[in-house]
């Protein structure tokens, strides 16, 4: 009976924090889901008004996507090497070696290189915007913006939207074309395909859909990174730490963003344009 006693307040308490808890994250997703949604509201009304910045875009070019060649670059031909592999010696159990051009190619334009190297740039400018954000908003910077009349989000959230919207894509099909490359060379060396069989199939197999399905996916996480980092960044409190905490939110949600709506928007491009 003591022991019952005992064990009684302890699951009430349990199940306090628990409830506690799952309150709060779905506060807090609510919260984000409303704060997404005025923030692009915003965005789009001063997106077409003056004044333009333009500077301030092409400064970010440089910083979001030049700087981020390299790192693409490693990172495709990693990925197209590693899927010659994998297909090459899968398929040859089934003498399908010569199907590796085809699929190789139609991964790398439809999934891999859009998904890669969202991910891997939400990890770089994704914390990019959100620390530098973040940073401005705790040192009180933006509030120094408002004061002198200029709008945060023309200076601070629209050039790194635009210039997201504009890198990535970029980034990504110059991440197919070095998959592809490091796939063909894989394939040449391992395989024994040769390089002008390999570039036949693949070309006889990608088709002009493949290529833009893939580049809008691109620009839609480039949207929803670049949007994501700036509105945490303008919410971020408790000085240094919570400049650390925000980085980290980001690069986590705008990861687990680009897994699911990369289904959905798979799908979509199936029923509307991979079935035609």
């Amino acid at each position: 009976m003591i022991q019952s006693e005992a064990t009684a307040p302890r699951e009430a308490t349990f199940l306090t924090v628990l409830s506690r808890r799952l309150g709060k994250r779905v506060f807090d997703a609510l919260r984000f889901a409303g704060g997404f949604g005025l923030l692009s509201i915003q965005v789009f009304r001063e997106l077409f008004k003056g004044p333009f910045y333009f500077y301030l875009t092409v400064e970010q070019l440089l910083s979001l996507g030049v700087r981020s060649v390299l790192l693409v670059a490693v990172t495709g031909l990693a990925t197209g090497s590693v899927m010659a592999l994998q297909f090459g010696y899968g398929l040859q159990k089934f003498g399908g070696t010569l199907y590796v051009p085809k699929i190789v190619a139609l991964s790398i334009l439809r999934e891999m290189g859009p998904v890669f190297t969202s991910l891997l740039l939400a990890g770089r400018i994704g914390s990019g915007i959100a620390s530098e954000v973040a940073s401005m908003n705790v040192t009180q910077q933006i509030d120094a913006i408002r004061a002198l009349g200029t709008s945060p989000i023309k200076r601070i959230v629209i050039p790194r939207l635009v210039a997201s919207l504009i890198a990535l894509p970029i980034l990504t099909l110059f991440a197919d074309f070095i998959g592809i490359f490091g796939a063909m060379m894989i394939a040449k060396h391992e395989l024994n395909i040769n390089t002008e069989f390999f570039i036949a199939k693949a070309l006889e197999a990608i088709t002009f859909p493949d290529l833009w399905s893939g580049m809008l996916k691109t620009m839609v996480f480039a949207y929803f990174i670049s949007i994501t980092a700036c509105w945490k960044g303008f919410n971020t409190d408790k000085g240094t730490v919570g400049v650390g905490n925000t980085t980290t939110w980001v690069v986590v949600t705008s990861s687990i963003f680009i897994m699911i709506s990369d289904f959905f928007l798979t799908k979509l491009f199936i029923l509307g344009v991979y079935r035609n």
